[in-house]
């Protein structure tokens, strides 16, 4: 509730004009009866016509106010409420970009976008009913209690139980509302995770005739997520009724206490048992408001430890930010992943010259992507440093360690939008401004000119002139209207705009044929600012040219040198040459 609580603080302006506006209408609802009695009272019972219709005329009157009241209340609490809900799902959105990445495998991704989504609705609704309800449930409901007492004082006895009995039965139903509330939203994580799993790997799914499979796992996590909210539902379904209930018999005891009234006062009697139907409503209100406020409170704490979630990763006081020309070293490096019980790395020691390339070669699982995500600082090491131009890497300002390297990862990665916005990723001052309309297919010459160069050396150029619309031509999500090589071509060219001191290329050719990735290398070599490159691969033939070579093995090093030199000392590096090129000359 704190965090709900803070939220609506900052928008205190308007949720105090919503409340008066509110409580005008709640006011105006419970001078109707009163007027009715009136009516009853003093014009039907003295045949007085003129008595009826001014307070008739009164009653008219207030309706009007009161809904001029209610649109006000309406517009207001339907603006906080969603100004609100965009303001949380920035601050998630904006916390979760602060994150490492091994605080988002923890909390993982499905789970982070039910509470970017469904989690703000519970709470965005349920501060929409607040405004609209919730105060004035209270209202309607004290108020109606206060003018039966006035006019009936015998029934004070009977409301004072009715109070009672309803207070303790929304208190149950808070108490047994809210874990299984909880439960509901970690079955919806749930099946989140079952739905992205399936839609981002549909054609691996339906290469493989698994359908039938995915659609199981689908169904039992939606069989799962049904049977939660049953249970939730089911347990809060008796709560409302016995409310009623309550109210109801309480209008029995009335008219019973009341069966000698004065006719006189007959229009009295009517408008006790007006304020107690209103006192059920506003009961009634109140118990479906408290459903709200259980799902939102088991919302607002999930939604909270996501934004109380605070990188693991050290930041220095004084973060450094020395010139980069690419030296790397690596000094006894251990590395495990969170909730591992294995080292991904161990002991790992080298170095890396400005301008060198160095190959990384080894077996599926060896700790080569592992190594390389260590660099940036993706994740950080368990024991050992990493330097860069002699400084450890944890010491260097984050975002400025960054701008320095470029990373082409494994799966080529692409957004939807055009090929030349796409690109301008590597254009790295249009990343931290919003363009203004208009602005965005701008380019300077200069980058331009960065832009075809990148593209021509990624051997991207070709692919690119023979689209209808060319760097216009649009992309679908994740650049599915493109080849596997299509899109790895795009994203070395994007890596290589950013004109980097280090470039880390993470088995990005896999998909090339022979020729093209020769002359991507090529290309690479003959770049006019010479980055330092890690190359991984699985093709010993791409590895080989490079300056030397990594080969790595179940988290060590077996080799480091030339290509020559592991021939000679590796046996895990000869192994892979003679399964890829044959056997080795006598």
């Amino acid at each position: 509730m704190k965090l709900i609580l803070s939220y609506l603080k900052r928008h205190l302006v308007i949720f105090c004009i919503s409340t008066a506006f509110l409580t005008l209408e709640a006011v105006a609802d419970l001078l109707q009866p009163t007027y009715m009695s009136y009516i009853v009272d003093d014009g039907v019972a003295n045949m007085d016509v003129k008595q009826i219709l001014i307070y008739g005329g009164i009653m008219l009157g207030i309706a009007l106010f009161g809904a001029f009241c209610a649109i006000m209340r309406n517009h207001f609490a339907s603006r906080t409420s969603q100004t609100i809900g965009k303001e949380i799902r920035h601050d998630i959105y904006h916390n979760v970009q602060q994150l490492s990445l091994e605080n988002i495998d923890r909390l993982q991704p499905a789970s982070i976008i039910t509470r970017i989504t469904n989690d703000v609705t519970q709470i965005q609704d349920f501060i929409n009913s607040i405004m609209r309800i919730m105060i004035k449930a209270p209202i309607t409901g004290i108020g109606a209690v206060v003018l039966i007492i006035i006019q009936t004082p015998k029934q004070a006895p009977i409301m004072i139980v009715i109070i009672l009995v309803a207070t303790l039965l929304i208190i149950l139903n808070i108490l047994v509302g809210y874990p299984r509330f909880g439960k509901v939203q970690k079955k919806l994580d749930k099946l989140n995770g079952v739905s992205r799993e399936f839609l981002s790997s549909v054609r691996v799914v339906k290469a493989f005739r698994a359908e039938d499979k995915e659609t199981g796992k689908f169904r039992n996590a939606s069989d799962d997520l049904a049977a939660a909210n049953t249970s939730a539902l089911r347990a809060m379904a008796m709560f409302a009724p016995l409310i009623n209930l309550t109210v109801n018999f309480g209008i029995v005891l009335l008219l019973f206490i009341s069966q000698d009234q004065d006719a006189a006062d007959i229009g009295r009697l009517m408008a006790s048992v007006n304020y107690m139907g209103q006192v059920m409503f506003a009961l009634a209100f109140i118990s479906n408001v408290i459903n709200s406020a259980v799902r939102a409170l088991a919302s607002s704490d999930r939604i909270k430890e996501v934004l109380d979630e605070k990188p693991v990763q050290h930041r220095a006081e004084n973060p450094q930010r020395p010139e980069i020309k690419g030296r790397i070293s690596f000094n006894d490096v251990s590395f495990a992943y969170a909730g591992s019980s294995r080292n991904a790395l161990s002991h790992i020691s080298f170095s890396a010259e400005p301008g060198e390339t160095i190959g990384i070669i080894g077996p599926t699982g060896s700790g080569k992507t592992s190594l390389v995500n260590l660099i940036p600082r993706f994740y950080d090491t368990s024991e050992g440093e990493i330097k860069v131009d002699g400084v450890n890497v944890n010491e260097i300002d984050e975002e400025y360690l960054r701008s320095k390297v470029a990373l082409v990862a494994q799966k080529a990665l692409l957004f939807t939008g055009s090929i030349m916005e796409n690109l301008s990723w590597g254009l790295e001052n249009r990343n931290k401004t919003t363009a203004k309309d208009g602005e965005s297919n701008v380019y300077s010459d200069d980058e331009k000119a960065r832009i075809y160069n990148a593209v021509k050396i990624a051997c991207a150029d070709e692919f690119i002139g023979k689209t209808k619309d060319g760097y216009n031509t649009l992309l679908g999500q994740g650049g599915v209207n493109l080849s596997g090589g299509q899109k790895q071509r795009l994203s070395l060219a994007r890596a290589l705009i950013k004109e980097p001191n280090i470039l880390i290329l993470d088995d990005c050719t896999s998909a090339l044929d022979a020729n093209t990735e020769s002359s991507v290398l090529k290309g690479l070599s003959e770049m006019d600012t010479k980055a330092t490159v890690l190359l991984i691969s699985q093709r010993i033939s791409t590895v080989m040219r490079a300056d030397k070579i990594l080969c790595l093995s179940n988290g060590t090093i077996q080799g480091f040198g030339t290509h020559t030199e592991l021939l000679e000392k590796c046996g895990t590096y000869r192994e892979i040459y003679e399964s890829q090129i044959g056997q080795l000359p006598a």
